[in-house]
């Protein structure tokens, strides 16, 4: 099969791809022919880093493709060893891509209980799109901060495939969905797939802007961005919570103690979800006819060039591989 392999950690040009030997299922695996793949910022951070993991390496863990065993159209849920605690995944939890090859091939092959039946009105590269972005985006939102019908969320920095899920999934709930983006361009485009509102967070009175617009604050923020936690929980109603899921604008924040306390704020940690998560997401996706905002589509041989694109942070909504398979 044809693979994007990594055989030294770096940048985005150590993804080179190859002919490679078709995986070997173990037991209780099975083999999917993908038709397609996505792009996470996790798969940058591993080929970036390596994080202790060895090389060779196929990177990804999104995919949707169709099982080799029964001809059925699958997506692939990508957390491995969740466990049968939902609060929490278990001390061997790792994720597809990590220590094991993913999904930037042909073939990919993953233990069966990670197949769920692909939602039929997605293409195969919007079934590609949705799994790890979207579980996060709805774990954070529902299984975590449990928000309601009629409350207001913010989601901080419009543009990120997590983020693009919140605002979609928030608007199908019920929710009033603000969103902040340094770029008004960019506010413009989640408008329309569900934002009421957006601030950019370059005004150094953003805060101010958001409590004012709100008539004194939101019932949740979704946060992947990390070190402004302060300006997040200043962005609350008293009462309210908040679910980080990343630390994209750095992984220390400082914030003022009495704050927390005086607030009654819940400060949430969040990432991925359980399988139960999963298929409740899938359920929410189908219900409303969900669709995810794609920003580009590449060959498989245009990986590097797709990297590149995430890094730069231009784009808005997923990037997707497309496989010769599909």
């Amino acid at each position: 099969m044809r693979a994007a392999v990594v055989h030294s950690w770096g940048d985005a040009e150590q993804l080179r791809v190859e002919t490679v030997p078709d995986p070997i299922p173990e037991d209780g695996e099975v083999l999917v022919e993908l038709r397609a793949s996505s792009l996470n910022w996790h798969d940058v951070i591993v080929r970036q880093t390596g994080r202790g993991f060895t090389t060779p390496s196929i990177l990804g863990m999104d995919g949707a493709g169709t099982r080799l065993d029964t001809g059925d159209d699958t997506i692939i849920y990508p957390c491995m060893n969740w466990g049968s605690d939902e609060t929490a995944p278990a001390k061997d939890f790792s994720i597809l891509g990590d220590s094991t090859d993913g999904t930037y091939a042909d073939l990919v092959s993953v233990p069966v209980d990670n197949l769920f039946p692909k939602p039929e009105h997605l293409s195969w590269e919007e079934a590609a799109a949705l799994p790890c972005a979207g579980l996060t985006a709805y774990r954070a939102m529902f299984t975590r901060a449990d928000l309601k019908e009629g409350e207001t969320v913010l989601v901080l920095g419009a543009g990120s495939g997590v983020s693009t899920f919140a605002v979609t999934f928030g608007a199908a709930a019920g929710a009033h969905v603000l969103v902040t983006s340094s770029s008004n361009d960019k506010i413009e485009s989640v408008r329309a797939i569900g934002a009421e509102r957006g601030f950019l967070y370059t005004d150094p009175d953003w805060v101010e802007q958001v409590v004012e617009a709100t008539g004194g604050g939101v019932d949740v923020v979704i946060s992947g961005t990390g070190a402004n936690l302060a300006e997040a929980l200043g962005c609350l109603k008293p009462g309210g919570r908040i679910a980080v899921f990343g630390s994209s604008a750095g992984r220390t924040a400082t914030f003022e103690v009495p704050m927390l306390y005086f607030g009654q704020f819940t400060v949430l940690g969040t990432t991925l979800g359980s399988p139960t998560d999963f298929g409740q997401m899938l359920q929410f996706v189908e219900k409303h006819r969900i669709r995810p905002v794609i920003d580009s589509t590449w060959a498989l041989d245009d990986v590097v060039a797709a990297h590149q694109h995430l890094e730069s942070r231009r784009h808005l909504g997923k990037i997707v591989l497309v496989n010769k398979a599909g």
